[in-house]
This record gives C-alpha cells, structure tokens and sequence, in this order.
C-alpha cells in the first residue's frame, strides 16, 4: 500500500519508500494476530537492540564506500553536515551533526512553537468537541504520560498535541519546541514497537507503549515562550538503541544531562535517538497554541494517499517539516491553570 505526505517547502506530495515495510506487514499483521508470544519478543528491547545492531553495525558496516553509498541512496547533503569526511559507517550517518544554525532557520517571533524534529508531521486535540480530535489511536494520555503522573494528565485535559515521525534517513537530533524551565523529567519502560504508519493503524495505541522520555517545560517564565505546561515526549521504536539526553545552548558544545530547574533555550539540541525510526510527540494545555495553518489543511487532503487516512477512516495526512521551523504560535487569550500544581 502505498504511503503519502506533503513536503512544506513546496506543497508537493511525495510518496514515502519505508525502510522495513514488507517486515513490519509480517509482524504487525501475521506475527501479532496469530502468534502473540513472537510478537511480543519482536518488539521487546533486546530484539529492538538486536536488529539495530545488526542493521547498523553489522550487515552494512562498510567502511568508506558503504558510506557513500547510503549518503546518496538516503539523499544526504553533505554540505549541512557538519565533518562530512566523518561519515564513513551507517552509524555515524545517523548520528550526525548538521550546522542546523544556518541551514534550519528558526523564526525570530518569539511566540512560536518549533518543530523538534526533521520528521513529518500530525497535529491532533484531546478534546473530543474539536475538529483535530481523534480518537485514541496513537495514545492514550494517561498511558504516555505514565498513569501515576496525575498532575501532568490533568494539565494537559483537553489540551492539543503533535506528533512528529521521523525516519531513518532524518537527522536524528531533537531540539527544543519552546522556552523555559525543566519542571520535571522521567523515564518511562515500554516496548519498541515500529513507528510505521501501519503499527499505529492496526496495533492499539503504540507510541504509549513504548520506552519514552518525558520532560515537562514551564514556559511561564522569563525568557519563556508563555503558552503553559509543555510535554515534549521522545519515543524509542524499533532498532532505536537508546535515547541521549545532550542539550547544548551553543552549537553541540558541553552537552549536559536536561534535569530539574534547567531552562532550556528554544532550538536548542536536547538530544539524540540512536539508530533506527522514532518518534516525538509534543503537549500543550488547552487553549494556548494555534497550528498553523497550512499544516491543519494538508491534514484534512483528499487527494493524498495516506496510510493514517485509509487506517482512521478520515483524511490524515503528514506534514514534512524541517527542525526550527514554526508549526504553532501563541493564543493571546488563552489560560493557564498551571499555578495549581506545584512539583
């Protein structure tokens, strides 16, 4: 089946080749409807650290012409990258470092929500009166959050989110969607279930499964982008190895562990998945944020043929952002009722 998106540079629609797809169709069809047990061991992470091992470090570790060879197969532009001559093993390449402060602009507004990812795009509500809700397939908020984590599944009630999927061929660093102080950040256990369009149409709920990192902004400070509570939630899939916290305010430099009380500057690399597809969803509390708008009417494209929209029954179609580009902006008139909850 084939898998759609809109590229935001030129509004193009560009049908996606997924990395594992006829893999992925026997696990999530054959292996998990009629064999739970191999299912279960397929997505675990000692078989997610397997594949990724033998994907990235095994079968395909050829020095320097394997990684030309992936360079252009993956259409790579060495020229954004930084020490191009470095990227010389499939590792490295996902690894690498771009001089995202010139060739990934971040607009000067100060009000605006970025991208997090180079990833394509899905914006949804947690309200069931909106036309961007959808019913819980991607997650559930109390399982992503972590269902002890009372206090954030009440801020974000009702809230807004975007879920951002990156693949393989992406520039694997994420970067800070706003500014302010690290209120709180934890790990949560999970499997590693694939980020392919086809897990999150025919398995429950996949991306609250999975092994996740959550960290919790308050941007209601100075210096801060002012919209409230911000969940930003990294999400290990299949052949992920890991999830580096590395957030450096200049460049890639002195990278430190993201804790409690940090502020954290907007755009900034905050950290890094390890080989493999992942993927990123943000929360916002309700009424704070408004999506742009070309990304809400790409969503809603009939004429794009998008896995999301033959799986959810209604058009669903991704966007294809760049990291530090705008995908929100501030409602001047929107409410917190972050003060209630001290942590």
């Amino acid at each position: 089946m084939v898998h759609q998106y809109i590229s935001r540079a030129d509004r193009a629609v560009k049908t996606e080749e997924l990395f594992g797809d006829r893999l992925v169709g026997l696990i999530y069809n054959d292996a998990r409807e009629k064999a739970p047990a191999l299912f279960k061991a397929l997505t675990s992470a000692r078989m997610s650290s397997m594949l990724g091992f033998v994907n990235y470090d095994m079968l395909i570790k050829q020095r320097l012409s394997g990684g030309r060879n992936m360079i252009e197969a993956l259409n790579i532009d060495l020229d954004e990258c930084l020490e191009p001559d470095s990227l010389d093993s499939p590792r490295k390449i996902f690894e690498r470092k771009i001089r995202y402060w010139k060739t990934r602009p971040m607009p000067e507004n100060c009000t605006s929500i970025t991208s997090p990812a180079d990833a394509k795009m899905l914006a949804g509500s947690l309200s069931k009166n909106s036309m961007l809700f959808i019913k819980e397939k991607f997650f559930k908020p109390d399982e992503l959050l972590g269902e002890d984590r009372s206090e954030w599944i009440e801020a974000f009630e009702n809230g807004a989110y975007a879920i951002f999927r990156l693949t393989p061929d992406k520039y694997h660093y994420n970067h800070t969607p706003v500014a302010g102080v690290v209120k709180d950040i934890y790990e949560l256990d999970g499997a590693y279930h694939s980020c392919n369009p086809t897990a999150a149409t025919v398995a429950a709920t996949p991306i609250s499964k999975n092994k996740r990192v959550v960290t919790i902004i308050d941007t209601d400070v100075d210096g801060g982008t002012r919209i409230g509570f911000v969940a930003m939630v990294e999400v290990a899939a299949l052949m992920i190895g890991g999830i580096e916290q590395c957030y450096s305010e200049i460049a890639y430099l002195n990278p430190r562990q993201v804790a409690v009380g940090m502020f954290l500057k907007k755009g900034r690399p905050k950290s890094l998945f390890k080989p493999g597809s992942s993927t990123v969803v943000l929360l916002f509390e309700k009424n704070r944020i408004r999506f742009s708008p070309d990304i809400v009417e790409n969503m809603n494209r009939t004429d794009v043929k998008s896995r999301f929209s033959e799986g959810f029954g209604r058009p669903l179609v991704e966007t294809d952002v760049p990291v530090r580009s705008e995908i929100a902006t501030k409602l001047f008139n929107g409410r917190s009722h972050q003060k209630k909850i001290q942590k």
